[in-house]
């Protein structure tokens, strides 16, 4: 199974008309290119082109016989340009949106030579990446999935991540604090009432909620630069796919919304359904049953593996 770092030099102006040039790192699972339907992965808002093997983050889903068959299909993943996997940052951050990240990942399918894919799934901010990549190129893709995600950044979520941009540009341990925001909007109460039933840890003097928030920010900041998280939550701040294109995407799409999603609400995913369905699409709508909210996506393998594998 192939897992290096593989790189792609590409020159790009931003939609704000700036000029940059982008080492695009991508991963390539499974079988060689060119031999297999091809997969495309996006990954979500922290997360890189390692998606399967032994720091797989979606490992559980993506290997030798599982659900995504490295067996069978070819597996891509790009990293998202600055999210510092590849040691690239973008200081800028602004200059990108993720319409530019969905037409740096179309440049890196065409230096590949890749017209067509199989599928192209993303989770959460990757998979509002596929949808812009699929405005600008309707006809690229068999197979879509998108998993805890939409089309748009609705007014809910732009709120919490201006609060995110808030506390990013703050200067008392900026990551933690966002990162510890972040975490109340990927879980739900009930995730954590149920697993720390107001628990005191006598060691640390605090709830064990909180010590669990604050492992969560202090780990995110130990593996994470503070300029790519202002760039990924900016990213997640402005997805924006042109509505009118929608019609002309091709792609046989099956919708993923998690029933208790507090990040993008399982009731917005049903109104693009709706809204795809009288465009006549070919469109389904799937949810994931979990008490643990936006996170479920990467917790609960044993509905998306049942779902994922009825699709493909």
């Amino acid at each position: 199974m192939k897992t290096e770092l593989n790189y792609i030099n590409l020159s790009y102006q931003t939609g704000s008309q700036k000029e940059y040039n982008i080492p695009l790192t991508y991963q390539i699972f499974g079988k060689d290119l060119f031999s297999a339907p091809v997969i495309l992965v996006n990954h979500a808002l922290t997360g890189n082109s390692n998606v399967s093997g032994e720091k797989g983050w979606w490992k559980k889903l993506i290997g030798e016989n599982q659900v995504i068959d490295t067996n069978i299909y070819t597996v891509l993943c790009f990293n998202i340009p600055g999210n510092g996997y590849d040691d690239f940052l973008i200081d800028e951050y602004e200059d990108f949106t993720s319409s530019d990240i969905a037409q740096i990942f179309l440049k890196g399918l065409e230096a590949l030579h890749i017209k067509n894919l199989y599928a192209i799934i993303g989770g959460s901010l990757g998979g509002g990446i596929a949808w812009e990549m699929l405005a600008k190129q309707p006809q690229l893709s068999e197979i879509f999935i998108p998993i805890a995600c939409d089309l748009k950044t609705h007014d809910w979520l732009h709120a919490q991540c201006l609060v995110q941009k808030f506390l990013l540009n703050g200067n008392d341990e900026p990551l933690q604090k966002a990162r510890i925001h972040a975490m109340l909007c990927y879980r739900t109460p009930q995730s954590l009432n149920d697993r720390f039933q107001n628990r005191y840890d006598q060691k640390n003097q605090r709830l064990e909620s909180e010590d669990w928030l604050v492992y969560h920010g202090n780990s995110l900041n130990e593996r994470f630069s503070l300029k790519s998280y202002k760039l990924m939550n900016h990213l997640l701040m402005n997805i924006n796919t042109e509505e009118e294109k929608l019609e002309k995407i091709s792609s046989r799409i099956h919708l993923i919304a998690v029933d208790t999603d507090l990040f993008f609400p399982a009731s917005e995913m049903r109104m693009c359904f709706e809204q795809l369905k009288e465009k006549n699409k070919e469109v389904f709508y799937h949810e994931i049953q979990s008490i643990h909210g936006h996170d479920a996506f990467l917790m609960e393998y044993e509905q998306l593996n049942t779902i994922i594998k009825n699709i493909l």
